[in-house]
């Protein structure tokens, strides 16, 4: 059975948002061949699976961060720490 999606807009936005507020740059990211496109494509396809984007609008309106962590059970927490710890260097 196939995950239902969400909005493909909503959600790229959402993911933006939660690696802008850990100081991370997708753009830079992949410029910098940190991020395939295809892995930023991949993300956002996650985040439109995720149950938890409630919880994650919550934690992204708590203020401009800067976080240091994504929010709790977020499905692209892996790879937005990795490319945080790469670009914070």
């Amino acid at each position: 059975m196939r995950p239902i999606l969400g909005d493909a807009e909503r959600h790229f936005w959402m993911t933006r948002s939660v690696a802008k507020t850990m100081g991370v740059s997708l753009g830079d990211a992949i410029l910098s061949r940190q991020l395939a496109p295809e892995t930023y494509a991949e993300m956002v396809t996650k985040c439109r699976t995720c149950a938890l984007v409630e919880a994650c609008e919550e934690w992204l309106s708590k203020g401009p961060g800067p976080q240091v962590t994504a929010p709790p059970g977020c499905c692209n927490a892996t790879v937005l720490d990795q490319l945080r710890r790469r670009q914070v260097q």
